[in-house]
């Protein structure tokens, strides 16, 4: 791996994954060595709510939580979650996003306007990765449940994780049936 100190947000609503995300980040440090710290905040994660983790790679992380502005990635499950967070990212960091939109609660009512223009709106600003990660998923692993695994794939591309080693971290913390549907969505996200 090329980082050996890295903040990494991951944001995304409930049921997308964020939680296992954060799990194979932490297992991915530990194969380097390293100490990683993971922060959950779930809201009303369980109706599609917002859910947030922090995960802190160093030699040494002292605190679960980012800061705002210490973020070196975000890593966004949907659209409109990537905008909630951008404030946690670092000058010259990089935001990885899903193109996907999941309506929130608001939206759905007729309350708010699902912004649309997120994507653009974020590239205006920030070092922007958008990806249909759900096409990839379905093409790749032939389940939609993979989006996060081809989220994960491409921040470990971006970190310089061997391709290898992310599949260590996978296979520790995936069911060994759902292995080989993750290795697949991994590569895809890894090699785009």
């Amino acid at each position: 791996m090329k980082i050996k100190e890295v903040n990494i947000l991951i944001v995304g609503v409930g049921g997308q994954g964020t939680l296992l995300a954060s799990r194979i980040i932490g297992k991915l440090a530990g194969l380097y060595g390293l100490d990683v710290k993971l922060s959950e905040v779930h809201g009303m994660a369980q109706r599609g709510g917002s859910v947030v983790t922090h995960a802190k790679i160093a030699e040494r992380v002292y605190s679960p939580v980012i800061g705002e502005g210490c973020a070196d990635f975000i890593v966004a499950f949907e659209k409109l979650e990537a905008l909630r967070y951008t404030q946690y990212l670092r000058d010259g960091g990089t935001i990885i996003v899903n193109t996907q939109e999941i309506l929130p609660m608001p939206v759905i009512t007729g309350a708010a306007e699902y912004p649309s223009d997120a994507v653009k709106t974020l590239k205006r600003s920030y070092a922007v990765i958008s990806t249909d990660a759900l096409a990839i998923a379905l093409k790749s692993a032939g389940n939609a449940k993979a989006v996060n695994i081809v989220m994960l794939g491409i921040l470990f591309s971006k970190m310089g994780v061997t391709l290898s080693d992310a599949e260590t971290a996978l296979a520790a913390c995936v069911k060994p049936e759902f292995l080989e549907i993750n290795k697949a969505a991994l590569k895809a996200g890894y090699t785009l």
